[in-house]
């Protein structure tokens, strides 16, 4: 695909010694060169994700592999027409992804799981006494995993080690595989597993984007699409025949990928809703939504 715009994906787990500093700079650099995205700077390093032409981007790549704290990033790109964010987000954050352990937190500069290439986690997945452990949010993996994952029920990444607590016996004894979009969290969540005692784990190198673009495995073994925080939403990932959709619309149970957010905005929540029925049934994510935002419409407008 020939098209003018990239989309990056990226992280590096470093030390920064001033993270606003460092944030400051790249505010700059990303502006200068009209690049659209998400971007999280904290101590432990750098987590983003953005478009802009594929002349800036490649100019942007430059400057970060030329940096010394910065070099060696692992690059995810993907061809775009135009610019998938509607503008410009850089944040100072304590963690590039919130896992909030406190005390217990650490940088996986210090400690982090073994990487498997895709070849050898194509591999790894057929051994005896294996479990694939997804380390995304529930929504993410709605759409689209690992045959045969665990696949905790949970919303947002902090509340994995809760989770992961509760349900050690599931894991216990076993090899641990564990992915995620494109390995930034699986970077600290591994580490994570190996400091509660679990001593056979790897993670997937560079997520699930990046066994998508191997074109030896080419994505087999992924059911689904994978969730992406853009105006994309959802990219593709198994180009073998087994390709399949996994999803379906919250509403009438046919498959679906198409990802809406509620209508009611106190919630916004993520549903899955087809075409049809969004326009007969609106964009909610339940009954109680729906009658909750068409009361306050009405009261708004006097009826």
């Amino acid at each position: 695909m020939n098209a003018p715009y990239e989309v990056l994906l990226y992280y590096k787990y470093a030390r920064l010694d001033d993270p606003d500093v460092f944030a400051a700079d790249h505010r700059l650099l990303c502006q200068r060169l009209g690049l659209r995205g998400r971007i999280v700077v904290a101590a432990e390093g750098l987590n983003g994700t953005v478009s802009g032409t594929k002349e800036n981007c490649a100019k942007y790549r430059e400057a970060l592999d030329n940096d010394p704290i910065m070099a060696g990033i692992a690059w995810k790109i993907d061809p775009e027409e135009g610019h998938v964010f509607p503008k410009l987000s850089i944040k100072v954050r304590n963690e590039v992804v919130t896992l909030e352990l406190g005390e217990e937190d650490f940088n996986p500069v210090d400690l982090t799981a073994s990487h498997l290439k895709p070849s050898e986690w194509r591999e790894a997945m057929k051994e005896d006494h294996v479990v694939l452990l997804d380390a995304r949010n529930d929504y993410e993996w709605e759409i689209g995993r690992f045959e045969g994952a665990i696949l905790p029920k949970v919303p947002s990444f902090k509340d994995l080690p809760k989770w992961i607590r509760e349900h050690r016996s599931e894991l216990e004894g076993k090899k641990i595989l564990t992915y995620c979009t494109g390995g930034i969290r699986c970077e600290k969540f591994s580490g994570f597993l190996l400091n509660e005692g679990f001593d056979n784990v790897f993670q997937l190198d560079g997520g699930i984007v990046t066994y998508g673009k191997d074109e030896e495995v080419r994505g087999e073994g992924y059911e689904g699409e994978c969730y992406v925080f853009d105006e994309r939403l959802s990219v593709s990932v198994n180009q073998t025949e087994g390709a399949k959709i996994v999803s379906k619309c919250r509403s009438c149970g046919i498959s679906s990928i198409r990802y809406r957010n509620c209508a009611w905005m106190p919630c916004n929540a993520q549903i899955l809703l087809c075409q049809d029925c969004e326009e007969e049934i609106g964009r909610y994510c339940d009954c109680r939504c729906k009658e909750v935002d068409l009361m306050s419409r009405s009261a708004v407008i006097g009826i």
